[in-house]
């Protein structure tokens, strides 16, 4: 999706005072410093028009699959009902209460039992609004796998709707919105960082179940089994994290496994790199603190290159320290990594408080992150039991850790995500003690499933030719890896 159009739809909506800043009330109860009014958008119909167009592209980005659409009441139904009618697209109405009289049904419209229905809303707190619509849905023995909303405030609605099936695919985030703002002086910087601090404060969704009498219902095991699942296969299973669902699904859709590695230290040689490679990848690493001309507005431009291009960022910071220096590191501070890298990465050495500390601030803003299980450098201490304990900590933190960096597969468990260093076309060694091994060794053999390259595409004297002979490479592999589970 074009980052430049959603941008511009941002500025527009702050024009119509669609988004507003001061102190309101949300539907939950919770105060808030900003308030997304899209009501407004009746009143201004070459708006609605666009943003009905930008939900309808963001359906078939998607490739969704669906019998009807349902606009949750009452500001999404007329954008529920542009899209069916300029696409021709059978629509349902829920109703917010049954009449009294006629056919006292609470969905109006045509369906079948069995039938799956797409839900578009506007606005997606805590997600109970669509939840609700849904639930109305089931009830007449439909389906409802996926749902599209224009803004995600980023305060668990991802997360609470994933836990129960659903799928939900945001056009726009609180941080984007923040950001393009911010640059566009819409906002000072104290207003920005001051949203953004409610917003990690207040995540509407704790991820623990519950039974009826209040206590935490024991956890789903995570599966564990030897067939070989494809990609697309992990990114569906019930307790998958929902950014290594994405990551699978970006793999599956671009046939790519290959993670490149930009230790470069200008910000205009890395954006070059990601635009350049962008199609390539499935992730893009960073070392942003070997950057020696770094701004806010490179992360701002990584992020559109990242969207433009469909990949996930990766910013390999491998923290280290107690819970609440984490914390601050990854907020705060000159990067404020947490505003735009999607992936960091912790070693496990101070134990499950460094976890808990990334977590506080990752998780509302459906971050995630992998733990340090192996390294690829010569003598390494990462090896044995400090590895098994790495793999029990990732398991008793699943709602934040979705995988480890690795030489290769170290838990059976498809949920999580194999990353692994120090990849080249021939294996061998350098000076300085990093150990290489080729794709299909690391892939096919070592059952990683990403593997992490960065001298071997930056020092080649072409580098897009380089970085598709490493795609390719890896992702036949992957393809052989199926063969042989029989798959």
């Amino acid at each position: 999706m074009d980052s430049v159009c959603i941008d511009s739809l941002i500025l527009k909506l702050h024009d119509v005072s669609a988004v507003k800043f001061g102190e309101y009330k949300l539907k939950s109860g919770m105060m808030t410093p900003i308030y997304i009014d899209l009501r407004v958008l009746v009143s201004y119909p070459a708006l609605m028009n666009q943003v009905s167009s930008l939900i309808y592209q963001r359906v078939q980005d998607e490739g969704l699959q669906f019998d009807s659409v349902c606009g949750v009441p009452y500001t999404a139904l007329p954008l529920a009902t542009i899209i069916c009618s300029r696409h021709e697209l059978p629509m349902l109405i829920r109703r917010k209460e049954a009449k009294d009289y006629g056919t006292k049904r609470l969905v109006e419209g045509s369906c079948r039992e069995g039938d799956t229905c797409l839900i578009i809303e506007d606005t997606v707190t805590s997600g109970s609004s669509i939840l609700e619509t849904a639930e109305v849905l089931y009830k007449e023995g439909l389906k409802v796998t996926d749902a599209i909303v224009l803004m995600d405030r980023e305060q668990g609605g991802v997360e609470m709707l994933a836990s129960q099936g659903i799928r939900l695919h945001p056009i726009i985030s609180m941080f984007k919105l923040l950001n393009v703002l911010l640059a566009a002086e819409r906002i000072d910087a104290q207003t920005a960082q001051s949203v953004r601090k409610f917003i990690q404060e207040n995540n509407t969704f704790s991820g623990k179940e519950e039974c009826g009498n209040g206590v935490p219902a024991t956890k789903k095991p995570c599966v564990e089994q030897n067939l070989e699942l494809s990609y697309e296969d992990r990114a569906t299973l019930p307790n998958v994290h929902p950014l290594a669902s994405k990551l699978l699904k970006i793999m599956a859709e671009k046939q790519s496994n290959l993670c490149v590695s930009a230790d470069v230290t200008s910000s205009e040689k890395l954006l070059q790199l990601a635009d350049s490679l962008g199609p390539k990848l499935c992730v893009l690493k960073t070392h942003v603190d070997i950057l020696q001309d770094y701004t806010a507005a490179f992360s701002q431009k990584l992020q559109a290159l990242a969207e433009n291009h469909n990949f996930l960022i990766f910013e390999d910071r491998k923290f280290a320290d107690i819970g609440n220096t984490v914390k601050h590191q990854y907020e705060g501070g000159l990067y404020q990594i947490s505003s735009w890298s999607h992936i960091v990465n912790a070693h496990a050495v101070p134990g499950p408080g460094v976890v808990k500390g990334l977590s506080s601030v990752g998780k509302p803003l459906g971050r995630g992150c992998l733990l340090i299980a192996e390294m690829s450098s010569q003598g390494s201490l990462a090896t044995g039991e400090y590895t098994k304990a790495v793999v029990k900590m990732a398991e008793e933190q699943s709602d934040f850790v979705f995988g480890f960096i690795c030489g290769s597969k170290v838990t059976k468990r498809p949920e999580f995500i194999h990353m692994t260093p120090g990849v080249q076309m021939k294996a061998g060694g350098d000076v300085l003690g990093q150990q290489y091994s080729t794709p299909e060794e690391v892939i096919c053999k070592k059952g990683s499933d990403v593997i992490i390259v960065g001298r071997g595409i930056l020092e080649a004297p072409d580098r897009l030719k380089a970085a598709e002979a490493y795609r390719k490479s890896g992702w036949e592999a992957y393809v052989k890896r199926l063969g042989q589970s029989g798959q």
